[in-house]
């Protein structure tokens, strides 16, 4: 049994490729630059803000010194529509509930700056699941590096062995090995386009629901 868990938040919790796609080519088109397609933000999630954005502006043509203007309008509009285009997945509330219920302490760990992160679970009714929130700046350094998991086992006070982190990438589970902590793997998410079944895993699950909370195997 694990004696906590620590859950990624896009593509894990919530399905939030509608907020990004909406943001961006609100941005871009502020910039008079080309809209992208929810495909490119789907390959392009989960490494922070920062890298998405340098990202979109580089596949659409635009000029790296562009940055800073971008990322300011992309606060704005993100803050404006949070959650607006997103949706809870399915099994996540089972999930989360089953845990609460095992009376496992839950974090959520994201990429996603922590006063987005916070906001979002509070529109969609899962804040109080919680005991801490930690967004991509809330450490020195974001998920694959394995600091953000090992500073929250330090702040729920539970061993990396003992916790499990739940995501949906390739990121969560590089993050996981560094830290020492088991992880399980959701099939729905964003890998960047890569099978996620071909990621070693505890376990690999299409539901939240469906994760087993037995002993970890390390054969």
């Amino acid at each position: 049994m694990p004696t906590a868990l620590i859950f990624d938040l896009d593509g894990t919790l919530i399905d939030t490729l509608g907020d990004f796609c909406v943001v961006l080519n609100r941005v871009l088109a502020e910039l008079a630059l080309p809209a992208v397609t929810r495909d490119f933000v789907e390959l392009t999630v989960g490494q922070g803000s920062e890298h998405l954005i340098r990202s979109t502006l580089a596949h659409v043509g635009g000029d790296a010194d562009l940055y800073e203007c971008a990322w300011a309008a992309y606060q704005a509009h993100y803050a404006a529509i949070n959650g607006e285009f997103s949706a809870v997945f399915p099994g996540v509330l089972e999930g989360l509930e089953k845990a609460k219920q095992l009376g496992l302490p839950l974090a959520c760990v994201t990429n996603k700056p922590a006063a987005f992160a916070k906001d979002l679970l509070r529109r969609k009714g899962l804040a109080g699941y919680f005991n801490e929130v930690f967004g991509g700046d809330s450490f020195a350094r974001k998920k694959p590096d394995p600091m953000p998991l090992l500073k929250t086992c330090e702040a729920l006070g539970t061993l990396p062995g003992d916790t499990w982190m739940i995501g949906d990438s390739s990121n969560d589970a590089k993050a996981a090995a560094a830290a020492g902590c088991p992880v399980v793997l959701v099939s729905y998410g964003y890998n960047h386009g890569e099978p996620i079944r071909a990621v070693p895993a505890h376990q690999h699950v299409d539901r939240l629901d469906q994760i087993s909370y037995g002993p970890v195997s390390h054969v």
